[in-house]
């Protein structure tokens, strides 16, 4: 009797996702070192932020997934926002399983993206009902302007108008963006305070505390020299009570 061991082909079942919704596109996270800071100090700064909003996560370069299924489309931002979904780790994003998508997505521009930026993937943005898309010009090179914000309107989006200093006003976030000559820095509205990075928090933190020690010490040198001369003066007021009554029991 002939036999053909194991030439029945049985197709392919993963037990796992990984193919279908990949953890990375193979892509490097920014076309130069300029864009990659920028990305990371942004992050920083949007953690420290939101540091004590446990329901808000901050992320950024995560390869996001719109729909479940084959039909799914992929994109990682540079940095997303989305509130009420908790803090935790995640290896991508998928939208069914959140629920939602995010509130706020920034992508920093360069050569080889912000014709796509502008393009195929502000319209995918939109279609996913992104309340707000930003850009940055990190090299002003490249977008018609170096700052750019888009607001979602009946499911097509707006450009948000420049203030007058030309920063652009986030709603969502209740921050604006100031693009500066040292980079994209980040203004709280509510606060009137400028985002800090988590390291610029912590420098400011021990130059406060060494300005409070050096404060005390130099109070504490004040109420000493003081108490020095407190004492000073009794012993002199002393010697001139003596003296007078010495002169008295003489007369």
């Amino acid at each position: 009797m002939e036999t053909h061991p194991n030439s029945r082909h049985i197709p392919y079942a993963p037990t796992e996702t990984a193919d279908l919704y990949p953890e990375s596109d193979g892509k490097p996270m920014a076309e130069t070192d300029m864009h990659a800071m920028a990305i990371i100090d942004l992050r920083h700064r949007f953690d420290g932020f939101f540091a004590d909003n446990l329901d808000t996560y901050v992320s950024g370069t995560i390869m996001m997934y719109d729909v479940e299924g084959p039909g799914r489309t992929a994109v990682s931002p540079d940095i997303l926002v989305s509130f009420g979904i908790g803090k935790k780790l995640r290896r991508t994003y998928k939208v069914w399983e959140e629920g939602k998508p995010p509130d706020f997505v920034m992508e920093f521009s360069s050569k080889g993206t912000f014709q796509n930026d502008l393009g195929h993937k502000k319209a995918h943005y939109a279609s996913m009902g992104i309340p707000e898309y930003f850009l940055c010009d990190i090299d002003r090179r490249y977008l018609p302007t170096p700052l750019m914000g888009f607001r979602l309107k009946d499911g097509t989006y707006e450009r948000i108008p420049e203030n007058a200093d030309g920063s652009i006003s986030s709603v969502t976030l209740g921050v604006s963006f100031h693009l500066l000559d040292e980079g994209l820095a980040v203004y709280d509205e509510a606060t009137g305070e400028w985002l800090q990075t988590p390291a610029e928090a912590a420098e400011q933190r021990a130059e406060q505390e060494a300005t409070a020690r050096a404060e005390a010490e130099a109070a504490r040198q004040q109420e000493a020299d003081a108490r020095a001369e407190a004492d000073a003066e009794v012993s002199r007021l002393r010697e001139e009570l003596e003296r007078l009554k010495a002169r008295l029991a003489n007369d």
